[in-house]
């Protein structure tokens, strides 16, 4: 019998060095054995972390999906989780139905993930209402992802930034700094801590440990993508040992 091959699109910043490395492995620790992926990317100009790049990496996301369309796909993840937020609040909504017109246009129905929109997703199948945060943005972009999650009906009681707007270097933000922002971050009585509130910042070699410090559970960004593709591929993959909103890090 012959594995299944799931084909995954993925439209990343042109300076993002992360989602290609941990959607792939996130995908291989998640989903049943027998089933395949491979990963096919569209990239978008974006060198720094800042609104006027963010607004025209949105911009450009059209062209991608374009693109990518030229293949056949089993779904696409927009993957820059605050490229969509910077946008307005409840954007992933309107990037998703944007997109996913352009796949209806050839004739398919590809479904189609944000970053943004899966966090929201899981966050609100974990039954977590109140989060805590960590993220590499600068204060204004910071806020605005805190205000966006707040939006969606999320408390978030407290969050750390890094201030790091160089998108490169926030590929290179070693897990040990990671780490090191719990120190300074108000994680009692919260429901869910998103270690990297960004799909950039690598969090995948962490996520175990931070859950081990907090006694509580812990997400990202990319795991909370790498889920939402599992459950909108058709037919849905199965997730073992997984119960809705149950991350990976709580088995890590």
């Amino acid at each position: 019998m012959s594995e299944a091959v799931r084909r995954i699109g993925m439209i990343v910043p042109s300076s993002n060095t992360t989602m290609e490395t941990e959607v792939p492995e996130l995908l291989r620790l998640l989903a049943p054995s027998g089933e395949r992926f491979t990963f096919h990317g569209a990239r978008v100009r974006m060198l720094h972390v800042r609104q006027e790049d963010l607004v025209r990496m949105n911009a450009d996301a059209t062209r991608a999906m374009t693109e990518l369309m030229d293949a056949p796909l089993d779904a696409v993840a927009f993957a820059c989780l605050v490229a969509i937020m910077a946008m307005g609040d409840g954007h992933h909504r309107t990037a998703e139905a944007e997109l996913a017109a352009i796949a209806t246009q050839g004739g398919r129905a590809t479904p189609v993930i944000t970053s943004a929109g899966a966090l929201v997703e899981e966050l609100r199948l974990a039954d977590a209402r109140r989060i805590a945060l960590v993220m590499p943005y600068a204060d204004a972009l910071a806020c605005r992802v805190a205000d966006y999650l707040q939006a969606e009906g999320f408390i978030v009681q407290d969050y750390v930034n890094l201030r790091v707007t160089d998108n490169a270097e926030v590929g290179r933000i070693p897990g040990e700094r990671v780490l090191a922002a719990l120190d300074g971050l108000n994680t009692s009585g919260v429901d869910r801590v998103v270690l990297s509130a960004c799909v950039q910042m690598p969090s995948l070699g962490v996520l175990a440990e931070a859950r081990r410090r907090l006694g509580v559970p812990v997400t990202s960004a990319a795991e909370c993508t790498a889920m939402q593709i599992l459950r909108r591929l058709a037919p849905p993959a199965a997730i073992p040992g997984q119960t809705a909103g149950l991350s990976l890090a709580e088995h890590g």
